[in-house]
């Protein structure tokens, strides 16, 4: 084998093993866009449509998932950019620190960024489509607890567990598992998780961009904290975890919304 196909396949492996770039999978990303455009102001909605070329939100929402099979490398730098990770057991006034002094780029960072590039009417409007595309993911990403996570064990990557009789990994199985577990379509998920008042949907969406982080910081404590309950994950685990699973994807549409709302509108 030479140089060139042992970089290439070193990369391969590196991709499959860490699936901590990855985050709710397809479905999860398109159920949170699809909540976010139906709770899109006019205003917003007219100029998010304009810059995603009419294409729905849940088109781009997996985009920066996808770029990084892109083997010229070109968005290297942002495989960092889907999580952050700290140690247990924080409070909010010791995990602001942390966060604010974070020694590498992070879903923190990476989110304050694109925001403001996608605001910013002075750039090409390309770099604010990619500024946009980034938002939208990564305003999911950070409602996927296991982002949030331990280094250590890489959000869960190297936790160990049995989905049913396949054997998989504790992150793995927030990312896409659970959610797969209920066969909707990511539309048919949105509209049965997008049903409360606009009211109900303000206070769900209550808070800003570190609040959020530590909410899901937190839930990660609790999942981590309970996975030794379970020698296989199945119906009953599935069970348990119905609630925080959907109000997570509901949150993220939600606060996706709110941001933008915000940005655009």
């Amino acid at each position: 084998m030479n140089k060139k196909n042992l970089c290439l396949l070193l990369l391969l492996l590196f991709m499959i093993g860490n699936t901590q770039l990855y985050a709710w999978g397809t479905t999860g990303h398109r159920v949170i866009a699809e909540i976010a455009e139906r709770n899109l102001n006019r205003k917003a909605k007219k100029k998010i449509k304009k810059l995603l070329d009419g294409n729905p939100m849940a088109y781009w929402a997996n985009w920066p998932d996808e770029i990084k099979s892109d083997s010229t490398r070109t968005w290297k730098n942002t495989f960092q950019w889907h999580y952050v990770n700290f140690p247990s057991g924080l409070s909010f006034e010791k995990f602001m620190p942390e966060l604010e002094h974070y020694k590498t780029e992070n879903i923190y960072s990476a989110i304050n960024e694109n925001l403001k590039k996608a605001g910013d009417k002075s750039l090409p409007v390309e770099d604010r489509k990619i500024a946009l595309c980034f938002l939208i993911h990564l305003m999911g990403d950070l409602e996927q607890p296991l982002h949030i996570g331990r280094e250590e064990d890489l959000g869960g990557n190297k936790i160990k567990v049995m989905w049913f009789s396949k054997e998989t990994n504790l992150h793995s199985v927030w990312d896409s598992q659970l959610i797969d577990y209920y066969k909707y379509s990511y539309t048919e998920y949105a509209s049965v998780l997008n049903v409360y008042s606009k009211k109900e949907n303000e206070k769900l969406a209550e808070g800003n961009l570190e609040n959020w982080l530590f909410d899901s910081y937190q839930l990660a404590g609790k999942i981590y904290s309970e996975i030794g309950n379970y020698k296989t994950l199945d119906y009953q685990y599935a069970y348990y975890n119905k609630k925080l699973l959907e109000d997570q994807l509901l949150k993220g549409g939600l606060r996706l919304a709110k941001v933008l709302n915000g940005l655009f509108g």
